[in-house]
């Protein structure tokens, strides 16, 4: 079976956006063309692999085992092309680095360093969820990630702490907690509580630490914009906890920050992939962070 890398992407890409005209146009491709490639891959696999349903494309179970595989052959084929490139010194490549939305801003400073020292890496950041980088490092689809710990796939993947941050219960103004000076998770309970969106580490690190206190938390509402939770609570439609940078930043806001009692940090770190070297990129970042945050 010889089936071109290219082809694969193809069909990744199409995967992804579930429509032929937006596939064919983030492949820079005819729809014609793509339709050809896909009937081709089929045709080598021996297999169905799509089914269009509403003109929405979903996937065959021959389909699921092709994508599956196909980003391990890609992740693979992108990470020997980066040990060539640094094979005369890291001046060229591409890092796919992952990011929750949350702290995307805290790491700039690192990043801006990283992109002076090395200016010919090419950095394609994907934003996720917590959970999502996860599985996008299971999938080889990413080299290396920023999120918060603990991890979901503690056996699968490696972690890098860079800092820990403390998490404050955010209310609005006037509230009947705001005269207390520490807040506890029996504190919380009786009002409506904003949490964040179910594949972010806070959302699943906050309802671990809820019931491992005996209490369960009244989810309001969820979000994974950090300043739509702020706006809510703002408008008295709940409580929150949020990362102290995040508070700095709300100071112009009409809320009031406590501190937990048992305290709760943000634990923020790299992770990757346990049981895959990292590529030249990745690690010339690693290696950056830690020194960054020594």
């Amino acid at each position: 079976m010889n089936i071109p890398i290219k082809n694969l992407q193809s069909f990744l890409t199409l995967v992804e956006t579930e429509n032929f005209t937006r596939a064919a146009q983030k492949c820079f491709m005819t729809q014609p063309t793509l339709t050809k490639i896909i009937q081709r891959l089929e045709h080598d696999v021996g297999e169905q692999l799509l089914v269009r349903n509403n003109q929405k494309v979903e996937l065959t179970q021959a389909g699921h085992l092709v994508e599956q595989s196909a980003r391990e052959i890609l992740g693979h084929w992108h990470r020997l092309q980066e040990d060539i490139s640094n094979l005369s010194g890291l001046k060229t490549g591409r890092l796919r680095l992952g990011i929750c939305p949350m702290m995307s801003s805290l790491f700039i400073g690192l990043l801006t360093t990283y992109r002076k020292q090395y200016p010919g890496i090419e950095m394609q950041m994907y934003e996720y969820g917590g959970f999502g980088c996860e599985q996008a490092l299971i999938n080889n689809s990413l080299d290396i990630a920023f999120t918060a710990l603990p991890t979901t796939h503690k056996t699968e993947l490696a972690n890098q702490l860079l800092i820990k941050h403390p998490m404050l219960a955010c209310l609005p103004e006037g509230h009947s907690l705001s005269d207390k000076a520490e807040i506890s998770w029996q504190d919380l309970e009786s009002y409506p509580f904003i949490l964040y969106n179910e594949d972010f580490s806070l959302a699943k690190l906050i309802r671990r630490l809820s019931r491992k206190a005996g209490v369960q938390l009244n989810i309001a509402f969820r979000s994974g914009q950090w300043d739509f939770i702020a706006a809510m609570v703002e408008a008295n439609l709940g409580v929150a906890i949020l990362p102290e940078p995040i508070c700095q930043r709300l100071t112009n806001n009409k809320l009031v920050f406590k501190p937990m009692q048992p305290a709760m940090t943000w634990d923020l770190a790299l992770i990757w992939r346990e049981n895959l070297p990292l590529t030249p990129p990745a690690n010339a970042l690693l290696t950056l962070s830690r020194n960054s945050h020594k």
